[in-house]
C-alpha cells in the first residue's frame, strides 16, 4: 500500500503537449524538448508560456544533451544554472540525473542540484535505470534528498521490469516516491499498478501527424533523421491519455 497519494504524470514535448495533458486530466506534466532524444531541457520561452497557461503543476527536465548521464564540468554548470532559472520562474519542480563512470548515482552532483533547486520538488529521471545496482541507487537518492525517481524497472518496458519495480517500491518504503514508466498504455497500466504498488505512474501518449507545409525541399535535411521525419509533428494524444488514466485509476 503506497504511503503517497496516487498521481499520474504525462511526459510532453513543448507547450501544446502540456495543454493536451491537462485537458485529458493529468495530475502533473514533465515538460521536455526533443522527446526523440529522451527529453532535453526546454527553452525559457517555452517554460514562461507554460507558466502562463498551466492549470496543473509541471516539472521541467534538466538535461543539456542526449546520450549518457556522465557530464563534463561545463555541462554540469549549465544544469545548475538551468535549475536556478527554473526556480526563478516559479515552476513546481525539476527532473535531473547524474551518474559516475561506474554506473552509480553521482551523489555530489545530485546533492548540489537538489540544493540549488530547493524548495522545488526534485525527480531523478531514468538515469536511475542505467545504474549498476538499483538498490544502492535508491539509497543514494534518499541520502541526496531527491523526492521521487522515475523508473521502468531497469528494462525497456514496465511490463518487463515488474519484478524490479515491485522490489524498488518495497525498498523505498515511502522514503522516496517511486514513479513507474515504460511503454504504459490503457492495456497494461492497471497490471503494472496492481503488481508493483508504485506510488505514481508516468507515460507519453504520442501520435504523429503530417506537417502543414505545402512546399517541401527534397534536397535539404536539417538533422540526422530521414527527410520525411522533418515533415511530421509529434503530439500528445488527448484521447489516449484519458483512456490510460481511466485504466490506471480503475485499478485502485
Amino acid at each position: 500500500m503506497s504511503k503517497h497519494p496516487f498521481k499520474i504524470e504525462i511526459c510532453v514535448e513543448g507547450i501544446d503537449g502540456l495543454v493536451a495533458a491537462q485537458t485529458a486530466g493529468a495530475d502533473r506534466v514533465e515538460l521536455c524538448a526533443s522527446l526523440l532524444e529522451g527529453g532535453l531541457t526546454p527553452s525559457l520561452g517555452v517554460v514562461r508560456e507554460a507558466m502562463r497557461v498551466a492549470t496543473i503543476p509541471f516539472h521541467v527536465i534538466i538535461r543539456p544533451r542526449g546520450g549518457d548521464f556522465l557530464y563534463s564540468e561545463l555541462e554540469f554548470a549549465t544544469m545548475i544554472d538551468d535549475v536556478k532559472a527554473m526556480k526563478a520562474l516559479g515552476v513546481a519542480g525539476v527532473v535531473i540525473g547524474c551518474l559516475t563512470p561506474d554506473g552509480r548515482i553521482d551523489e555530489a552532483r545530485t546533492a548540489a542540484l537538489v540544493e540549488a533547486a530547493r524548495p522545488l520538488k526534485v525527480t531523478c529521471h531514468r538515469a536511475f535505470d542505467m545504474t549498476a545496482d538499483y538498490r544502492e541507487a535508491i539509497e543514494a537518492l534518499v541520502r541526496c534528498g531527491v523526492d521521487r525517481v522515475l523508473t521502468s524497472g531497469q528494462r525497456d518496458t514496465a511490463i518487463e521490469g515488474i519484478d524490479i519495480l515491485k522490489d524498488t517500491a518495497a525498498i523505498a518504503d515511502g522514503r522516496i516516491v517511486i514513479m513507474a514508466c515504460g511503454a504504459l498504455d490503457a492495456g497494461n497500466i492497471a497490471t503494472v499498478r496492481q503488481a508493483t504498488g508504485v506510488d505514481e505512474m508516468h507515460f507519453a501518449a504520442l501520435h504523429t501527424i503530417k506537417s502543414g507545409m505545402v512546399f517541401r525541399n527534397p534536397h535539404v535535411g536539417m538533422g540526422g533523421t530521414a527527410i520525411e521525419r522533418e515533415y511530421e509533428i509529434t503530439l500528445t494524444d488527448v484521447d489516449a491519455v484519458r483512456r490510460t488514466i481511466a485504466a490506471a485509476r480503475a485499478a485502485a
